[in-house]
């Protein structure tokens, strides 16, 4: 295959391989099984799944450029390729036919990718895609309480995105709830039900550290819009009745919904909105009115996705509050019932927003919720100082005993815990103290979790190795009193 139909990228990786090591990140770890933590790989399982990366991607290259399975073999198996080492260390390992088969897997997988997507060869192609991805999102028909909180959490990834300039986003867990405002187990409930089940989301990798999971919203095939998960609170031991009486024919909202979802993205995180206030069906009448006003009952109940009894209760609701006003049959949101969360029609008198922003507080107040984000975030803000503190003393070394001479010889002391020392080791400048002559031992301090960092680099020692090392020191300290 010719290099001119492979674009500059492409080459490179074929040619010299990852040089900027974009596909090794989060290849030498992996979701541990709480499905929370993340747990590291060994080297070689870290070494197989970067090179399948970029296996991977080579193939995605040349499918995209028009390229043939037998081409992509022949850059993958060409000796000078280093983008095609995987490949061949496949075949000296297990023999030509496996390493072939892998390719041909990789080359199905590849191209089925390709077909359900489209390269983004511009900032123009990102808004025209994110612009189609949010008009699906706004015409999609999100039924129930689980689903309009999915709607919430999908909205907020979508800000993230387009701040990104991509589908390709980051955004950590308590990000993402304070942005929709929910719980973080509402979150990743909706994750796990909705999300990721109907293909709207899919985490690329798992956040670890500081840095956030990274995020890849579905902009290619349209997902699928049937019912969450299967849950046993879900399941009902009503039977449907008798077809013949012609009961239950259509569902009772619509198939295609129609709503405004960047108001429902500015107002989701506000306290009036929170659970056991105006609610998420609330945000789903307020997008609809917004988007077409003068709507009756029964079209709300289509536009909206909301039931009959809901709509009706939560109309009445937004009434007490003045949000929304009715002439006859119809409803309509209140004039600059908006203002103060970027509605940003022209003329908009600024103090009459600051009022309007004043009276949604006022709604939270009403409704017991005010201060429900603000609390959470300051949640949210010990959690990750705590999570911090906790990385800060995991990335220090440590090691289990000190060492010192005795009758000239080194002797490991061994601690009363393989990674603690007693408070009478520590000395004032953070150094350790030997426990025979009370002078500072030169290698070690102290953490600040009270264990032990030795300084020295030429002792690189992992954690088992330390911990045999400590077993050793323990029976030599034993023999040596």
């Amino acid at each position: 295959m010719e290099y001119a139909r492979l674009p500059s990228a492409a080459t490179d990786l074929i040619l010299l391989g990852d040089l900027t090591g974009r596909y090794a990140t989060g290849s030498y770890s992996r979701l541990a099984p709480d499905g929370r933590s993340v747990a590291l790989r060994a080297d070689r399982q870290g070494v197989a799944e970067h090179g399948h990366r970029i296996t991977a991607a080579i193939a995605c290259h040349v499918a995209r450029a028009g390229g043939t399975v037998d081409q992509l073999t022949q850059l993958l198996l060409h000796p000078e390729h280093e983008g095609g080492r995987h490949v061949r260390h496949i075949a000296l390992r297990s023999g030509q036919s496996r390493a072939l088969d892998y390719v041909r897997r990789v080359w199905a997988s590849a191209s089925e990718a390709v077909s359900t997507t489209r390269a983004l060869g511009s900032r123009h192609d990102v808004y025209e895609v994110l612009a189609a991805l949010r008009d699906r999102i706004e015409t999609t028909p999100w039924r129930g309480e689980r689903g309009r909180t999915a709607l919430r959490v999908l909205r907020a990834h979508l800000n993230f995105a387009e701040m990104a300039g991509g589908p390709l986003h980051h955004a950590s867990e308590r990000q993402t709830a304070e942005e929709a405002g929910i719980s973080r187990t509402t979150l990743r409930a909706v994750y796990e039900t909705v999300l990721k089940p109907q293909g709207w989301l899919r985490r690329l990798r798992v956040g670890h550290g500081r840095e956030g999971s990274t995020w890849y919203l579905n902009y290619g095939s349209a997902p699928s819009h049937g019912a969450p998960a299967s849950l046993s609170r879900f399941r009902t031991t009503q039977y449907p009745p008798d077809p013949a009486l012609e009961e239950w024919t259509t569902p009772e909202t619509a198939t295609v919904a129609d709503i405004d979802s960047t108001v429902l993205g500015r107002l989701m995180g506000h306290d009036a909105f929170a659970h056991h206030g105006l609610g998420s069906a609330a945000l789903m009448l307020i997008s609809a009115l917004h988007q077409r006003p003068h709507q009756t009952v029964a079209e709300l109940v289509g536009t909206s996705s909301v039931s009959r009894a809901t709509t009706y209760r939560t109309l009445r609701r937004l009434a007490s509050h003045g949000l929304v006003q009715h002439t006859g049959e119809t409803w309509a949101l209140a004039p600059r019932a908006l203002e103060g969360f970027g509605d940003g029609r022209p003329g908009a008198d600024t103090g009459l927003a600051a009022a309007s922003a004043q009276g949604w507080d006022k709604v939270a107040e009403h409704h017991g919720t005010a201060g429900v984000a603000a609390r959470r975030k300051a949640l949210h803000a010990v959690e990750r100082a705590a999570y911090r503190e906790a990385l800060d003393r995991l990335a220090e070394h440590r090691s289990q005993a000190v060492v010192i001479v005795r009758d000239g010889r080194r002797v490991l002391v061994p601690a009363p815990r393989p990674d603690e020392i007693p408070p009478a080791w520590h000395a004032p400048d953070g150094r350790v103290l030997d426990p025979v002559t009370g002078r500072p031992a030169a290698d070690w301090r102290i953490a600040t979790d009270g264990r032990l960092i030795l300084i020295t680099p030429a002792d690189q020692r992992s954690y088992d190795e330390l911990a045999a090392a400590h077993a050793e020191a323990l029976s030599e300290w034993n023999s040596a009193a």
